[in-house]
């Protein structure tokens, strides 16, 4: 299976490099620190609702979608390491 992109890898990918665009430029558009970009970018951060607001003004798409990105790949992550060979089910009777 594939696993899908974390969105610093997009960002970088579709935004910046075919523009010509340094992370640190965009930092400023987004009105972040440099740093706090860097560590999405590198795919060490998450994006955060607020973040998701940011990139929605900054490069369009809308907040959800970027969330919905980020939700996707970490949940490919979890699925690598996380052993559910001990977790059961729960018997729950219809309300």
């Amino acid at each position: 299976m594939h696993a899908p992109p974390h969105p610093g890898e997009f960002i970088t990918g579709l935004y910046l490099e075919p523009n010509n665009i340094s992370g640190r430029e965009l930092a400023q558009k987004l009105g972040v620190a440099a740093s706090t970009l860097s560590r999405i970018l590198n795919g060490t951060s998450r994006v955060t609702p607020e973040m998701a607001l940011r990139l929605a003004k900054s490069l369009g798409r809308s907040p959800e979608s970027w969330l919905t990105m980020q939700d996707a790949h970490d949940l490919w992550v979890a699925r690598q390491h996380v052993d559910l060979r001990n977790v059961r089910k729960l018997d729950l009777k219809a309300a």
